[in-house]
This record gives C-alpha cells, sequence and structure tokens, in this order.
C-alpha cells in the first residue's frame, strides 16, 4: 500500500513536471524572438535589472531558466557582474508568479474546470499547421497537463487522520526550537535540488499544506529552503565557465542565504504580518494563499532591502571567488545546454546569438588594430601581430563552437522560424571567421612593411585611408545589425557599401599599376594591391553576412 501511494506520488509529481515544461517551452517559443528585446533592457540600471529578471522569469515561469542564462551571458561577457546581480533578484521575484497560480487556480477550483478545456484548446492548436499557432497550443496544452499532475497528486496525498505516527513525529519537531526552523529550511533546500524546479517543490509544499500535513510555520520554513535550493541549477551551470560567470551563481547563493539569514531572526513577526495581509485563518484552503504572499512578500522585501547594496554585493562576491591561475589562458569554449525543464533550443539560440554579437565586436577590433599600425608606420609595433594571431585563433574556435551549437540545437525541437534561422546563423559565423582571418593577414602585411622598411607612395597612402573607413564603416552596419532581419532598404545599404568597396578597389589597383609603368618601387607596389585585395574581401564577406541577415526572422 505504502508503495502504491509513493508510486502515485512520484508519477504525478512526474506529470506536473511534463506539463510545466511543456507549457515553458511552448511560452519561449511564441515568445523568444521578443525575448531578445526584453534582455536588451537589462543593460540599464540596477532597477532596470531588476524589472528585466522578474519580466523574464515571470514569462517563461522559470527562475533556474532566468538564472542559468544569465550566468552564460556573463560567461559570454555580454553582461557584466552588476547587471547579472540586478536579473538575479528580479528572477526571485518573478518566480512566485507560478506559486500564485497553483494557490489560487490548483486548489480553489474543480480540476476539470481547468484541465479540459485546457486540453480542448490546447491540442487541436498544437497539431493544426494551418492554425500556425502551434507554439501557444504547446503552452496551453503543458498548463493543462500541469494541473491535472497538480490534481494527482493532491489526491494521492493520503488523509493526516489515519497518520498519528506522523502526526506525533511533527509534533516533535516542532518543539525543537530554533532547530525547528534549520530543520525544515534544509528540508526545503534539499527536496528542490532533488525535484531541480522550486516551482515542482513548492507545488509538493502547497500540497502538503493543503491536506493537513504541515502547518503554515513549517510549510513557510521550507519555502525559504526552497530558495536557497533553487540556486544550485545555476551552481552547476557556472562550473568550467569564466570568472565572471562564477561570481554570478555565486551572487544568487549568497542573496538567498542572506534573505534566509534574516527572514530567520524576523520569522514569526513575519508570519504575523502575512496573516495580517491574507484574510482567514492559514489551514485547508486558505493556507495556500498565505504561503504564495509569504513567498512573495520575502523576495520582494529581500530585494528592495539588497538592491542598494548591489555594488557591495559585487565587491564581496570578488573577494570570495577568486579568478584562477590560468584563468586568461583557456581556450573559447561554448556549451551546447541540452533541453532541461530549466532551458529550450529557444534560449540557446538567444546565447548563440549573443555569441554571434561578441564575434563581430571581436573583428571589428582587430581591423580597429590593424588601421592603428598602418597609420603610424614608425611606431614599434611590439606584440602586435602576435596578439592578433591569438585573436585570430579565437575568433576560429568561436566559428566552430557556434557551429556545432547552431547545429546540435537543430536537432532538437525548434520553431519553423528559428529552424531557419539555424542556417543563416552557421553562415554568418562563417564569413565574420573570414574577416578575422583577413584582419590577421593585412596585419602580416603590416609587419612585412615594417620589418622591410617599405614606403608607400604618398598618394596611395591617401587614398588608401577612405577605402578603409569605407569598409570600417561597413563592418560597423553589419555589427549594429547583426541578428535582426534586415529590411530590403537596409539590404540596398549594404550593397551601397559594396559598390563603394569595389569601386574603390578598382581605382586603387589601376593607380598602383600606373605607379608600376612609371618605375615605382615593385616591392612597394604588390604589397599595396595586396593589402587592397585583403580589404576589399573584408567587404564582400560583409555583404554576404547582409544577405544572411535578410534570410533572420
Amino acid at each position: 500500500m505504502i508503495l502504491i501511494t509513493v508510486l502515485n506520488i512520484i508519477g504525478s509529481l512526474g506529470l506536473f513536471l511534463f506539463g510545466m515544461k511543456i507549457m515553458s517551452d511552448g511560452i519561449q517559443k511564441a515568445a523568444g524572438h521578443r525575448l531578445q528585446s526584453v534582455l536588451g533592457f537589462m543593460t540599464g540600471n540596477r532597477f532596470a535589472a531588476v524589472a528585466t529578471g522578474v519580466l523574464i522569469t515571470g514569462l517563461i515561469q522559470s527562475s533556474s531558466a532566468t538564472t542559468v542564462m544569465v550566468v552564460g551571458f556573463a560567461n559570454a561577457g555580454l553582461l557584466s557582474l552588476r547587471q547579472a546581480i540586478g536579473v538575479i533578484m528580479g528572477a526571485n521575484i518573478g518566480t512566485t508568479v507560478t506559486g500564485w497560480i497553483v494557490a489560487l487556480l490548483g486548489f480553489k477550483f474543480s480540476i476539470a474546470i481547468i484541465v479540459l478545456p485546457a486540453l480542448a484548446v490546447g491540442l487541436p492548436l498544437r497539431l493544426s499547421k494551418r492554425l500556425g499557432k502551434q507554439d501557444w497550443g504547446e503552452a496551453v496544452t503543458g498548463f493543462g497537463l500541469l494541473f491535472l499532475g497538480l490534481d494527482l497528486l493532491k489526491n494521492s496525498v493520503p488523509e493526516i487522520q489515519g497518520n498519528a505516527e506522523f502526526l506525533q513525529f511533527m509534533a516533535q519537531l516542532n518543539n525543537l526550537g530554533p532547530l525547528t526552523f534549520i530543520i525544515f529550511v534544509a528540508f526545503g533546500t534539499i527536496l528542490t535540488i532533488v525535484v531541480q524546479s522550486s516551482s515542482a517543490a513548492m507545488a509538493i509544499t502547497l500540497t502538503m499544506a493543503f491536506s493537513g500535513w504541515i502547518d503554515f510555520s513549517t510549510a513557510a520554513a521550507i519555502v525559504l529552503g526552497e530558495n536557497i535550493g533553487t540556486t544550485a541549477t545555476a551552481f552547476i551551470a557556472s562550473v568550467g565557465t569564466n570568472i565572471n560567470a562564477r561570481r554570478a551563481s555565486r551572487v544568487h547563493m549568497l542573496f538567498n542565504v542572506f534573505g534566509v539569514l534574516w527572514i530567520g531572526i524576523l520569522f514569526k513577526p513575519f508570519l504575523a504580518l502575512v496573516d495580517l495581509i491574507v484574510p482567514g485563518v492559514p489551514t485547508g484552503g486558505a493556507i495556500t494563499a498565505h504561503l504564495a504572499m509569504f513567498h512573495t512578500l520575502f523576495n520582494v522585501t529581500n530585494t528592495v532591502l539588497f538592491v542598494g547594496f548591489v555594488r557591495q554585493l559585487e565587491s564581496l562576491v570578488k573577494k570570495l571567488t577568486r579568478p584562477k591561475a590560468d584563468e586568461e589562458e583557456r581556450a573559447y569554449q561554448l556549451k551546447y545546454i541540452s533541453t532541461t525543464l530549466q532551458d529550450t533550443p529557444e534560449m540557446n539560440l538567444m546565447n548563440a546569438k549573443m555569441e554571434l554579437s561578441r564575434m563581430a565586436g571581436i573583428v571589428q577590433e582587430m581591423f580597429r588594430r590593424f588601421l592603428e599600425v598602418f597609420r603610424n608606420p614608425d611606431k614599434k609595433m611590439g606584440n602586435q601581430v602576435a596578439e592578433l594571431k591569438e585573436m585570430e585563433d579565437y575568433t576560429d574556435r568561436m566559428q566552430e563552437d557556434i557551429s556545432i551549437f547552431l547545429a546540435q540545437c537543430a536537432r532538437e525541437s525548434l520553431t519553423e522560424t528559428s529552424a531557419a534561422n539555424v542556417s543563416a546563423m552557421i553562415r554568418i559565423a562563417h564569413e565574420l571567421e573570414n574577416i578575422g582571418d583577413a584582419c590577421f593577414n593585412l596585419m602580416v602585411l603590416a609587419r612585412r612593411r615594417y620589418d622591410s622598411k617599405i614606403d608607400f607612395d604618398p598618394s596611395a597612402l591617401e587614398d588608401l585611408n577612405p577605402y578603409s573607413v569605407k569598409v570600417a564603416e561597413f563592418i560597423e552596419f553589419i555589427r549594429k545589425h547583426l541578428n535582426e532581419h534586415l529590411s530590403r532598404a537596409e539590404l540596398e545599404t549594404a550593397y551601397l557599401y559594396e559598390d563603394d568597396v569595389n569601386r574603390f578597389r578598382t581605382r586603387l589597383k589601376d593607380e598602383a599599376q600606373d605607379r608600376l609603368q612609371t618605375g615605382a618601387d615593385v616591392k612597394s607596389e604588390l604589397l599595396f594591391i595586396e593589402m587592397v585585395r585583403q580589404i576589399e574581401h573584408m567587404g564582400d564577406h560583409a555583404l554576404n553576412v547582409a544577405q544572411a541577415l535578410r534570410q533572420i526572422r
């Protein structure tokens, strides 16, 4: 009998988790292209970062997904540690939405009122390609399955009246003073780590409280533990990442642990405040609303308390998490995160898009460094060639890893739009890598000019400057529009850039040929022509990127 009960509870929890994953996947697919614009908001101040965390987590219904994403972006250098702290704080508030949905809908109404209409609406949308709402159908279907799992979980928990031994055991635990609080916080932490979802752990806690197995104070302590347990996912995701990402995951843990510490001191008054806000005695059906309010009030208060100390949190975590001796020597690696409860291929594609933006910034910096060296031929080059070689090797690894990453994403369940974007993104990575190669080739030519003390004709230098400026503008154009759909007018702008580059190339080569015919230095002119050719290649590759961006949707 006990075995059957345990299996029923596990099966019900499995259905709940499956429904939550399906719902989260559907929402992320349907809103995936909007998430990137929301993410752009996080580059503002600390309050904007907190708002971003709330919005994203409330949308995708998973604080773990948000924090794992934040760790990934911090690892890629796309988020500063200070920005990451704000987003993590907001994610803690956003995750309380799930508790309210479960508390208000899962225990207040007949489950058939929610499940059957949700499946009736969701399944046809999911199965019909003609309607074009498959993603929303998946989300609605997941919503129905989530509540079906919750209802089965609620019915699988046996009545407390027939378990006198358990009641006696709980009574003993509740008489241990401060140790009682610690025990139940630890239980909530372990429970969340085991199920790898604070939302699922919250559902279990609400079910136990609703069934009378635990009282309000016990359930509240378990909820606090769940706030600590949810940090394990981001901690695991930070293993093997750079110092910035590891610090972001540590901030998540410190923020939640500090919150539990201060509320542990004010636990009884805080519970009394919740009782004052939420009407009714916290038993039976009313206890779920009390717990949802406790969860929300705790996370909002914790954020309000600490949002003014972001700089101090940043300093503390920097002291606690030191860089490794070989931190700067680690090779580039974009890890593919297979789809789990916390993330979907859509979120992984966003990570790849961010990496492409970073790659474009690197090749732009490579060209800037070449121009600086070229315009100062008498200045000692030092380690410029070696540094550019390292950057070129880095872009090679980026191109390889991003392409592998995208190919693995393509094997997952993607929307038709995202699947079409994958091939365009792979092409963009290839073209950016080619621009990086051309930049390094130009630096090698500059080194040859320096070592051989080759002087260019003054008119050649004067003409080469607007040519290189035009290509630099073209690269800046594609960097600004990277991962966006180019309009027809914007693509025409790209073609105009390419036409200008080609006209410059033709004129510069013709002038070099004329100088050769009038007795100019052969080595100088051949070196000049090769530089013109490499710069032209960069324009060609930039146009290829623009054409690929036209295919991005």
